[in-house]
């Protein structure tokens, strides 16, 4: 066999396994459809050049023009299907959409001020407006949502990160889900609730993308391609974050915290240029519409360059950093348990599933009744909106010295009361928005917690800094100079700190630089972003793996912090032994067991039940297909066509005779060939394994190429059978009458009924079926951080684990998570202590562990030796033979 045929047929030998080998007809047919395709494609150049040379050749007036049409339009699609232009697509679309959204939430917040400003003169009246306004967009975010598409709800990062694991999830990346992600994110925002644009515009920018991939595949069909989809899907990402805070580096790390577990190198490059793209046509537009006069920094602040900090200041920043992750395991707790305590009450759970509208509506209503300016909102600043909140938050101007207020700038006097000083104030407004946020995220509406968490993180902040101020009015000494304290400074590093907590990211203090514009406090922002990171990934999950457990969506956990006595564990304590597997030797039967009895997407194929040797594993669709086959109407049909035939051919054979002698000879011939064609269905589906050697795992020879000898007859009863046998035997000639010949399906409900028996009694014919011939496998000491990394790289759903070839067990998303999650009494998994994979680490142990192994290893060969394994011929080998 030469070497191209070899590669064709995907020839392979291995030392345990045997040969995987392509069939030969699957072979044919793919070359064929290869060669199908070049022709067509090679008659549509002939044709597009063939037309340009008419067109060249025609000396018409409008000739040269219509070349010329031709070229552009040849060079157009020539150049479409590049990176660049994909990329600058979809930066330019992203970064209109959010210059739209943030123009329509701005409408709705200006109509609510309004509205609020007009009716000064009736208290009552200003509370009917406060309230019934936001109510109304909110619920009208959620029954739009709800109608159009409810994958649309909530941030949607969950969903990303899942789907760039590799799990398909439905109905996420579709159009519907895009419009109604759109409009409910406007409403949702415009309604004034402490709610974030952040998480909704990387689902959006996700969206944008996988749609764009769809227009751009008539142009190349490279987009159609899955695995490069993904990598698109995690660039979008990037621009999701860059539109909206205009801060393409910090987006671009963000996306890869907080979204992909591993991330490829070569998009790096096209992370970087699409959210250059995006945060400088974000800007422009700003500019353009005239709310800035040039590009500059979306929060720009004025903070002190020459000396920006002192170093006794850094036990601050590192106090408010620990403070900081506490707060954020702390946000992420209550948001879990106020989800979980709706799910748990089975009565509250009902009455709400009835009235979806009703939740939104009642949160809305109580978080609007609570920051009603002129009520309790008077002490929380309410009258301001969140970017005004933040750009108050960042002023460098001290707000209190020693407890007395200061002269309030213009943008500042929502903070200053009469009554209570701003310490209070900012202390309501942290606690206060802190569980408010908590409770709006757990609305059905399109939602994020990023921007809620910065702004409740830089009041947290500018608390800690106007504490420092008050206790150090005269400011830091150093060198005889005095230098203030800047509460802004602290404000920076506190939004940092907490949202970092919460997404479990560092990126945020990148994107703190890039949204105020300064990088001199770089050293304070970092110490406190890692402490408040390494303080809340100890106590809790990011805010989006805590989402993904309370959806339950297929996910596998990170083994970050506490999780380090995880190290000592083996697959083999985690791992189910009970598998359920099918044999090469199996019947329709057991095919028949196992899909009644379990529920699993693929299933093990071994050699036999004896050896335990894994062959390969098949999908479910394709058992289903294979009893489909066996147990349908056009097997039956051939089956009656068959005994038709050969009746027909016994009438044409039978000699003359009396009646009743031929009704015997008939009736004695009829239950002879009844029993013969059984016989032979059976041998045409597989041979008998005692009668042939075991051939490679997954080709099994047919009749057609393996003809099997028929035994000589040793008595009248097995003289008639052979004569039959070969009288009966089928030709080329008489195959094509037996197709045209017609039957009818004439056989009751209980003939069907036993033929259907008979045929689930016969053994499996595994050549028409798709068998993965290389599944993932795992040897019984694999670690459980391998695994972990394992699965997580390669998208897993499941692992075989395999002792010399043998199937030991098997270990699932399912089984890792719960031991990641630290579950012990779980059913079906065996999950041991810690230093219990150390039993065999002694001398003895080891060396008697590994002597086992070795003889079984050398009985599996020996066996395999003795069974003669069909090998390939060589030229050498029997050069050497003649010598």
């Amino acid at each position: 066999m030469s070497s191209d045929d070899q590669r064709g047929l995907h020839y392979e030998q291995t030392l345990m396994y045997g040969r995987y080998t392509q069939e030969l007809g699957a072979y044919a047919k793919e070359e064929a459809a290869r060669l199908r395709e070049e022709g067509v494609r090679r008659r549509s150049v002939t044709e597009r050049s063939r037309s340009l040379e008419l067109l060249e050749n025609d000396k018409g007036c409008c000739s040269k023009c219509r070349i010329c049409t031709v070229r552009c339009q040849k060079f157009l699609i020539s150049c479409v299907g590049e990176d660049w232009i994909f990329l600058i697509l979809l930066g330019l679309f992203m970064a209109l959409l959010s210059w739209l959204v943030d123009f329509g939430i701005g409408i709705c917040l200006q109509s609510q001020k309004w509205m609020y400003v007009n009716l000064e003169s009736n208290v009552f009246l200003q509370y009917l407006a406060w309230v019934t306004y936001p109510v109304v967009l909110i619920t009208f975010s959620a029954g739009f949502t709800q109608i159009l598409a409810p994958q649309a709800v909530g941030s949607g990062i969950p969903e990303i990160k899942t789907i760039l694991r590799g799990v398909v999830l439905k109905e996420y990346l579709t159009f519907k889900t895009f419009v109604a992600k759109v409009i409910g994110l406007t409403c949702a925002l415009g309604s004034g609730m402490p709610l974030g644009k952040e998480s909704p515009f990387v689902h959006i920018a996700s969206l944008g993308a996988a749609l764009l991939c769809k227009f751009m595949s008539l142009f190349g069909g490279i987009y159609e391609n899955e695995s490069r989809n993904i990598e698109l899907l995690s660039v979008a990402c990037a621009v999701g974050v860059s539109c909206v805070f205009a801060a393409p580096i910090g987006g671009l790390l963000f996306s890869i915290e907080a979204m992909s577990t591993f991330f490829t190198v070569r998009n790096y490059w096209r992370g970087f240029f699409a959210a250059t793209v995006t945060a400088f046509m974000y800007r422009v537009l700003a500019v353009w519409s005239r709310d800035e006069v040039t590009i500059t920094a979306l929060l720009p602040t004025n903070f002190r360059q020459d000396f920006p900090f002192d170093l006794q200041e850094l036990p601050a920043f590192a106090v408010l950093g620990i403070a900081s992750g506490l707060g954020g395991a702390l946000f992420v707790c209550l948001n879990r348990q106020i989800v979980q305590l709706i799910r748990n009450q089975k009565t509250i759970k009902k009455f709400l599933m009835k009235k979806r509208l009703l939740y939104p509506a009642l949160v809305t209503l109580l978080v609007s009744t609570l920051t009603f300016p002129p009520g309790f909102g008077q002490f929380m600043a309410a009258k301001l909106t969140q970017m005004e909140s933040l750009e108050t938050l960042l002023d460098n101007q001290t707000w209190s010295k020693q407890g007395i207020p200061e002269e309030f700038d213009s943008n500042s006097q929502a903070w200053k009361h009469p009554q209570v000083n701003v310490f209070v104030t900012l202390t309501l407004f942290v606690v206060m928005k802190f569980w408010m946020s908590a409770l709006a995220m757990t609305m059905p509406v399109p939602c994020g917690a990023f921007m809620p968490v910065f702004v409740i993180g830089a009041a947290f902040g500018r608390l800690v800094g106007e504490s420092m101020a008050t206790w150090f009015p005269d400011g830091v000494h150093s060198d005889g100079t005095i230098y203030p304290i800047e509460p802004g400074v602290y404000a920076a590093v506190g939004a940092a700190a907490l949202s970092g907590a919460v997404t479990h990211t560092v990126s945020t203090a990148v994107v703190v630089f890039e949204l105020t514009g300064q990088i001199s406090h770089i050293l304070p922002v970092m110490i406190a972003v890692i402490l408040a990171n390494a303080v809340a990934q100890s106590l809790q999950p990011s805010l989006y793996d805590s989402l993904i457990m309370i959806k339950k969506l297929p996910y596998l956990p990170e083994l970050g912090w506490g999780h380090h006595e995880k190290y000592n564990i083996y697959v083999e304590d985690i791992m189910i032994r009970d598998v359920v597997y099918i044999t090469l030797n199996c019947c329709y039967r057991d095919l028949h067991d196992v899909l009644l009895t379990g529920h699993l997407n693929t299933l093990a194929l071994l050699e036999s039940s004896e050896s335990m040797i894994l062959l390969g594993s098949i999908e479910r669709a394709q058992i289903q297909a294979l009893l489909s086959l066996q147990l349908g109407r056009p097997r039956r049909l051939k089956y009656l066509r068959d005994r038709a035939t050969a009746e027909k051919r016994l009438s044409v054979v039978s000699h003359p005779g009396s009646e009743d002698g031929s009704t015997m000879v008939n009736q004695e011939v009829h239950f002879q060939v009844n029993k013969i064609s059984t016989e032979e269905t059976s041998l045409s589906s597989t041979p008998t394994p005692s009668m042939k050697p075991l051939k490679p795992a997954l080709k099994r020879p047919s009749v057609v190429d393996c003809p099997t000898e028929i035994p000589m007859p040793t008595s009248p009863q097995d003289h008639s059978g052979s004569t039959l046998r070969n009288l009966f035997r089928v030709r080329p000639d008489i195959e094509g009458l037996e197709d045209d010949f017609d039957v009818d399906d004439d056989m009751t409900i209980r003939e069907i009924a036993e033929w259907e028996e008979n045929q689930l009694d016969e053994q499996v014919n595994f050549d028409n079926c798709m068998i993965d011939p290389a599944p993932i496998q795992l040897v019984e000491n694999t670690s459980l951080h391998k695994t972990h990394t394992i699965f997580s790289l390669l998208g897993l759903d499941h692992a075989y684990v395999t002792s010399i070839g043998r199937l030991i067990g098997v270990v699932s998303l399912k089984e890792l998570q719960k031991a990641i999650e630290g579950s012990v009494a779980v059913k079906g998994v065996n999950v041991r202590p810690p230093l219990a994979s150390f039993r065999d680490s002694g001398s003895s142990g080891t060396i008697m562990n590994n002597e086992n192994k070795a003889r079984d290893l050398h009985k599996l060969w020996n066996r395999r030796k003795l069974m003669s394994l069909p090998q390939e011929h060589r030229a050498s080998d029997a050069d050497e033979k003649s010598k």
